[in-house]
């Protein structure tokens, strides 16, 4: 399936860590989170890309457009038969990545409108937000979905804890803290959508349309919404607390999303 990524938005809550770049490229251990999202798919073997692209969306199309520099070691020869060798490698060949300008001031519903000619042909496709990872099992979501037949499948996760999370006995002694604790009571959506076409029947084309407004409250009305409930590791990246405790993941090897670096396969 293809992959659709809203990378347009404006990133308000997280420009102290950078207000020079879209939200989606700040990085997590060297790489723009997108990247590690795309890398996500990837492993599950989605490597069809349609990127909708917004504010700033000229970085994120430069980055893709000198790819090879951006990963690969290489020797550049100067002079006027300027040259460039490549010595290492990359895992990606087989990402096909379309770059769309859904334009600067489009909400995310109006975003998906705008790429339904990129989705051509396509029955279902796959559907995200540019700052969030998981450990989600993207081949368990894709048959939930496909074995119901309602338009549109949403991942319900836990809401992750903001602050560190204190147990105490008698007499105010601590007994246990947890750092960053998953909170234990309803879901909320952690995106990885399943969609199938007729989705493009609940959108429309105003800048205004916030796809988890209207399209999706028209969905639940017509019961064709269903929840895939993952228990695992989800996060976003909204804060500069929550970059980050997310480039501390990836500081320490313990990022639970990067399972491309699992020689044992999957998850």
């Amino acid at each position: 399936m293809k992959a659709v990524i809203l990378c347009g938005g404006q990133g308000t809550r997280i420009r102290d860590v950078s207000d020079n770049i879209p939200k989606p490229m700040i990085p997590l251990g060297g790489y723009p989170i997108l990247w590690h999202i795309m890398k996500y798919y990837s492993h599950w073997g989605h490597s069809s890309f349609v990127l909708c692209l917004g504010v700033k969306g000229q970085v994120i199309k430069d980055f893709f457009l000198n790819y090879e520099a951006h990963t690969r070691d290489f020797t550049v020869s100067l002079g006027q038969s300027r040259s460039i060798e490549y010595h290492s490698v990359h895992d990606e060949a087989d990402w096909r990545v379309t770059l769309a300008d859904t334009g600067l001031e489009a909400m995310t519903g109006a975003r998906v409108k705008r790429v339904k000619h990129y989705l051509a042909g396509e029955e279902n496709f796959l559907l995200t937000y540019g700052d969030g990872v998981g450990d989600v099992d993207i081949d368990r979501l894709v048959k939930f979905h496909l074995s119901h037949g309602k338009v549109m499948t949403v991942t319900g996760v836990r809401p992750p804890g903001r602050f560190g999370e204190i147990m105490s006995g008698p007499g105010g002694l601590v007994t246990e803290f947890n750092e960053k604790p998953q909170a234990a009571g309803g879901r909320i959506s952690g995106g990885f959508f399943v969609c199938r076409k007729e989705l493009f029947d609940y959108l429309d084309d105003r800048e205004g349309l916030v796809f988890e407004q209207e399209p999706i409250r028209a969905l639940v009305r017509a019961s064709q919404m269903m929840v895939y409930e993952h228990d695992g590791f989800w996060q976003p990246m909204d804060t500069s607390r929550d970059y980050l405790y997310l480039n501390g993941l990836c500081a320490a090897g313990k990022a639970p999303w990067t399972v491309w670096r699992n020689p044992e396969g999957k998850g």
